[in-house]
């Protein structure tokens, strides 16, 4: 190995669980905290924990109530449709008509 370029190694690295578990292990570090170790890791111990890191379950629920307030006051496409049919219905429709007469002169003339 070359020296002076690789970090220091620990061989008695204490690990400190926030549950109380505490255990030594090698790292490059002199003591390392965790928040979950295989004392309270719900996989290990078959009971449900619930770790919110940086407010996660609350961006959440946030996220999901804003949503549904949204959806709520969202229409959909056929109610669209619907809307705008019945204005189109509503309209008075203006037809030009064009001179009868004029029209079946003309035809007649070509004959």
């Amino acid at each position: 190995m070359k020296k002076e370029i690789h970090p220091k190694y620990y061989p008695d690295c204490k690990v400190t669980c926030v549950c109380g578990h505490t255990f030594t292990t090698g790292s490059t570090e002199p003591a390392i905290k965790v928040e979950l170790c295989s004392a309270c890791h719900p996989f290990y111990t078959g009971k449900q924990k619930l770790v919110d890191t940086a407010r996660r379950v609350e961006k959440f629920t946030a996220k999901v109530k804003a949503q549904a307030s949204t959806a709520a006051a969202r229409k959909g496409k056929k109610a669209k449709k619907i809307k705008r049919d019945t204005k189109k219905s509503k309209k008075e429709v203006v037809v030009k008509t064009r001179d009868i007469k004029k029209i079946a002169q003309v035809k007649l003339n070509k004959k």
